[in-house]
């Protein structure tokens, strides 16, 4: 099929990372708003930059001082590379000091909201007017201005709120328009990407799936193409993508690692057979796994045991479809910024389940549809493409499945234990369409038991702890402050119709210093 449509990828802006937290931010608003755009660390060379022939160039804020010895600066000649840039924040400091300007500790932190009031008309803040809020969160501020630039916008402790130079082809802004605190943040980026660097935003759901099928056909031909599938967002995601390229050409192996959530095998299976229509292998492994897992109490353990076990299990499952020569996996942009390790290296809090340790071992070529986006955008093309919206807007769930919610070993009795009481938070929360806004609702198994009274008998069973956070990547997470009237609900209910459950707790922990999952 013949490309009728232009490549996105013809549309690239360039976000040089600084060290943010908020630099994937500004990427997933830049894309939102139908221009795609990668994120690089901000000492990436000349040459690379030159090769991507970007349309604009975002340089993000960071937590330095322009001042420090040793702050981050990159080469002063992408100044002159012919392409609009925007420096934000810290980016903003690093273009003032580049041209000559001067930066300086400032008298007062600006940290929050501050009014931006418009000094000069430009289209690059047309739809701002005088008084509209903005999020700062810096130390420094610009003195003087370097020479050819003129302020665009103030606020009450920074005169240079907004600038660019007379050109009209680099801009700085002292606040951060990619956070939601800055409400016209937004149409900010907007008047950058389509009034400064004149782009027509070819990036869409729909552009990534038509450009991705082409890739997939010419990428595996008439080859077959393996795939594991976990019932989760990215794989299921990874498998209707290639389905749509190749067809049967698909092999797809979903495996029951027996701790799965209370009828969860059923509901994927059908959804992968019946609405997607997926050549499926099921492999029912249950007892094996459990069987790996006794007397295992330590997490890290369990979690490599259920990844081996996994791994030997598809490896099985591949030699007998023959020689397969591709292995489909759902990585991710976010995954694939990590690994160019912008932010130097990092503790491993705990190992990833990926199908990571199968090419080295299965002399397999990877497929990796997925690696240009954003899960928010994953569950979109999700969509785009079909998959049922119980798969689609799924929470996150660990690959290791309820084997890191039970603290302890893990034995069948305790398996279906957790699995009704995990049902009964499924059902009152995130089955419930109020709690939308909901990252993850889960329960937790604890080893622990406590007297209780059940009718007119003492009892002495287990604790299940009730655990419901709200976070937007799982970075950071706060617990959520569920109405009372649903706790109870939840807790009624599991100590009601769990057998072997006489006491709910509720966790009322944040990430950091807390992790999501216990274990």
């Amino acid at each position: 099929m013949a490309s009728h449509h232009r490549d996105y990828h013809e549309e690239l802006i360039l976000i040089l990372d600084f060290g943010s937290q908020y630099t994937q931010l500004i990427a997933r608003k830049v894309r939102e708003l139908g221009v795609y755009c990668e994120i690089y660390p901000y000492n990436l060379d000349l040459d690379t930059i030159r090769s991507m022939k970007p349309r604009g160039i975002i340089l993000s804020g960071g937590p330095a001082s322009i001042n420090e010895k040793n702050a981050p600066i990159c080469d002063r000649a992408i100044f002159e590379l012919g392409v609009p840039v925007l420096g934000v924040c810290y980016g903003l400091q690093l273009l003032a000091k580049s041209f000559g300007g001067k930066v300086e500790k400032a008298p007062k932190r600006e940290f929050g909201k501050a009014h931006l009031y418009i000094e000069k008309a430009d289209r690059f803040l047309d739809g701002v007017k005088d008084g509209d809020i903005v999020w700062m969160s810096h130390s420094d501020k610009v003195l003087n201005l370097p020479a050819g630039f003129v302020a665009l916008a103030r606020s009450d402790n920074s005169s240079y709120a907004a600038v660019r130079n007379t050109q009209g082809t680099v801009y700085g802004v002292q606040f951060h328009p990619e956070v939601h605190h800055t409400p016209k943040g937004k149409r900010i980026l907007k008047n950058f990407l389509y009034k400064i660097c004149r782009l027509k935003g070819l990036f869409s759901p729909q552009s990534f799936v038509e450009l991705a099928t082409e890739k997939i056909r010419r990428e595996a031909g008439d080859e077959k193409v393996i795939c594991a599938l976990s019932g989760g967002v990215d794989s299921s995601v990874v498998a209707a993508l290639i389905h749509r390229a190749i067809g049967d050409n698909l092999r797809c192996v979903f495996v029951n690692n027996g701790v799965l959530r209370k009828n969860e095998a059923e509901e994927v299976i059908a959804a992968y057979r019946d609405i997607l229509h997926l050549n499926l292998k099921y492999v029912d492994a249950g007892e094996a796994f459990l069987k790996a897992l006794k007397g295992v109490k330590d997490p890290e353990r369990k979690r490599k045991i259920i990844g081996r076990l996994f791994i030997r299990i598809f490896e099985e499952e591949a030699r007998a479809n023959g020689s397969v020569r591709y292995l489909a996996q759902g990585t991710l942009y976010p995954d694939v910024i990590e690994s160019v390790s912008f932010k130097g290296p990092s503790a491993t809090i705990k190992s990833h389940h990926n199908v990571g340790g199968l090419p080295k071992r299965m002399k397999m070529t990877l497929i990796e549809p997925l690696r240009e986006l954003f899960k928010d955008e994953v569950r979109v093309v999700g969509r785009e493409l079909g998959v049922p919206e119980y798969l689609v807007g799924r929470q996150p769930f660990p690959g290791p499945g309820l084997a890191v919610r039970i603290i302890g070993e893990v034995t069948e009795e305790r398996v279906r234990i957790l699995q009704e009481a995990d049902s009964i938070v499924r059902q009152e929360i995130e089955h419930n369409p109020a709690f939308k806004h909901i990252w993850q609702s889960f329960g937790i198994l604890i080893p622990v038991k406590t007297v209780g009274v059940m009718g007119d008998e003492r009892t002495y069973a287990n604790v299940i702890a009730v655990r419901v956070v709200e976070s937007e990547d799982a970075m950071t997470a706060d617990w959520a402050r569920l109405p009372y009237p649903t706790l109870d609900t939840v807790a009624r209910r599991i100590i009601n119709e769990v057998a072997g459950v006489n006491r709910v707790v509720y966790d009322i922990s944040s990430k950091p210093p807390s992790t999501i999952e216990w274990e």
